[in-house]
């Protein structure tokens, strides 16, 4: 090897070297949001995301923590009269999901993907009389954008499918019906 090959070898080492010992490591920062959204299709009020009068409107609180690529998210949502409003009866469904987010940062703007997996609860009352639940274990799939102003604050927006793996029992009837609608959500976001 020649000398002036020996001098360029050496130079791409230590620069590789000065490199790998600078580079700071990858963290995730974490996060806390609320949201607030209507549910659409499936077994919620309305069958379509727009031109629907009956919105069953929910709200939910999320935890988690994104790097530049991967994240996760812990999510309570509650829905409530999530079968319609009705005189005499009341209905909601809760949910609490433990996500997993794909979700790569382009500056301020980080659009994500998710898939996750959790409980969906559902009651049911009839009248006063009748006061019944069901709990399954159910999955949800969606994606959204968060857009931050500066370093903690932003706004986030997301569409998601949530589908139980169980069949519906309520009220002493068994169904065919596994609990499934989507969710169109708006809100604010703090990272920390």
């Amino acid at each position: 090897m020649s000398p002036t090959a020996r001098v360029s070898v050496s130079t791409l080492l230590l620069t590789l070297l000065i490199s790998i010992a600078s580079a700071t490591p990858a963290r995730a920062q974490g996060f806390v949001g609320g949201m607030v959204g209507y549910n659409f299709g499936g077994d919620s009020g309305c069958p379509e995301i727009t031109n629907c009068e009956d919105k069953n409107f929910n709200w939910a609180v999320s935890v988690g923590a994104l790097g530049g690529l991967f994240g996760f998210e812990l999510e309570f949502a509650q829905i409530p009269d999530f079968f319609g409003d009705s005189p005499g009866s009341d209905s909601s469904v809760v949910t609490v999901m433990g996500n997993f987010m794909l979700a790569p940062r382009f500056g301020p703007v980080q659009p994500y993907g998710t898939v996750g997996l959790g409980l969906i609860k559902t009651d049911a009352e009839l009248s006063g009389l009748l006061d019944e639940g069901d709990n399954s274990l159910g999955w949800n799939i969606g994606g959204g954008l968060i857009v931050l102003f500066g370093r903690h604050f932003g706004v986030r927006g997301d569409v998601r499918y949530f589908h139980a793996f169980e069949a519906l029992e309520l009220l002493g009837f068994n169904s065919d019906t596994k609990i499934d609608y989507g969710r169109f959500s708006g809100g604010v976001i703090v990272k920390f």
